[in-house]
């Protein structure tokens, strides 16, 4: 079983690519299990949703052009927030450690990831040196996906298609996402292009690392 990851800023454009390589693989004949970071690894998801919204006064749901939302939860950086976000970052790296050992058992050959603890660690202050030690040791705890993208995106195209959070913290996030992606190593950012040229590239890649004889696909078409 490979497990793939997605990650990247709010309106990036991630739920319409992992779509595209979620239906390509089942053409190809591969099988493919859908998990959601929120739903199928993070610790007290809802409660923590609660409780966000009752200490910040932000509004809920997924921003739409014809709806746009203030939120205010993962924009929220004081000091004390940072602090509970290290305890309960870790406890979702413990779960998901837990939620990999269980697909692992499933017999998928595919299992994609919307949003990965990448996108949790883009939310901390990265600038500080204790942040990145601490990042760092996280980093070597949870299981490393065998393909983790970064779907790059303009700021203010990202907020056009989902109006949520400030431009100006779409574009500190973006850059704490680039930061994340250089301490991570392994990660493949896919840089802001068209639908089309970002579906390609990303099947490129997966063809790419998972497409030889020793990974256990080698039934893949080839690289074009």
């Amino acid at each position: 079983m490979k497990i793939v990851s997605f990650s990247g800023i709010d309106g990036a454009g991630k739920s319409t690519q992992i779509n595209a390589l979620q239906a390509w693989l089942g053409h190809i004949g591969l099988s493919v299990q859908l998990l959601t970071f929120w739903d199928n690894v993070v610790v007290l998801s809802r409660f923590r949703e609660f409780m966000s919204h009752a200490a910040f006064k932000g509004d809920q749901g997924i921003g739409s052009p014809e709806k746009p939302l203030h939120r205010r939860d993962k924009n929220v950086t004081a000091w004390p927030v940072s602090v509970m976000r290290f305890g309960l970052y870790f406890l979702d790296a413990i779960n998901l450690c837990r939620a990999t050992r269980r697909v692992r058992r499933s017999g998928t050959d595919v299992v994609i990831f919307d949003r990965y603890i990448y996108d949790e660690l883009a939310n901390l202050p990265l600038n500080r040196w204790l942040v990145r030690a601490f990042v760092r040791a996280l980093l070597r705890f949870v299981p490393e996906p065998d393909i983790a993208y970064l779907i790059d995106a303009d700021p203010v195209a990202a907020l056009a298609r989902k109006p949520e959070y400030p431009l100006e913290f779409l574009r500190s996030n973006r850059e704490a996402y680039l930061t994340l992606s250089r301490l991570a190593g392994e990660v493949t950012v896919i840089e802001p292009l068209s639908i089309e040229a970002m579906e390609t590239k990303i099947r490129n890649v997966f063809l790419q690392k998972l497409a030889g004889p020793e990974e256990g696909f080698s039934g893949l078409p080839a690289l074009p």
